[in-house]
């Protein structure tokens, strides 16, 4: 069991129906200690995530209500699937931060390059790089995806778009994510 703040994990490696019944012992002692702190659970949080390939029919409850079982949750922020791939955080992720990019580009009256870039290293790359320890990717199309976002928006400043994104960055002095991350 690992507990954060006002979120618990409870997790154990199932191999027999015997595991099955403990971790169930152990969702019932979260509840039982839960209720008496008098604290309320949110069971339309909670969920199950099966780390495996094999899929399983075990199903889990609190008092009465039973737990939703998915091939995917979010955990402090960060989506994590069963496969333990981080794809699916990343296209949150650059949907996400593709909104405030565009947006600054929109909003200000300003065409200053520094103080657009500067305003882009405030708002979109803590999107960007919230807890990038945990899902830093290693694929080459995961790392291009996410520079695509800086591309995208340094490629719109003045006087930048006819330069190559490896040499925007060095004229901007703003490092690559991927160098941010690393």
């Amino acid at each position: 069991m690992k507990l954060f703040a006002d979120e618990v994990k409870v997790y154990l490696e199932v191999v027999e129906n015997a595991d099955v019944t403990e971790m169930q012992g152990a969702v019932d002692l979260v509840a039982s200690w839960a209720s008496q702190w008098q604290l309320q659970i949110s069971v339309s949080k909670c969920s199950v995530l099966t780390v495996d390939r094999r899929s399983t029919d075990a199903s889990y409850c609190i008092n009465v209500f039973s737990l939703s079982c998915g091939t995917q949750c979010r955990d402090l922020g960060v989506t994590i699937t069963g496969d333990l791939s981080s794809s699916q955080h990343l296209n949150e992720i650059t949907a996400k931060s593709r909104k405030p990019a565009n947006c600054i580009l929109r909003c200000f009256a300003s065409r200053y390059v520094k103080l657009l870039v500067r305003v882009f290293t405030v708002y979109v790359h803590p999107v960007l790089e919230y807890n990038s320890v945990i899902w830093s990717p290693c694929l080459k199309k995961e790392i291009s995806q996410i520079e695509k976002v800086q591309s995208c928006f340094t490629k719109r400043l003045r006087g930048l778009r006819d330069v190559g994104y490896t040499a925007r960055p060095c004229r901007l002095g703003l490092p690559t994510l991927e160098l941010r991350r690393l």
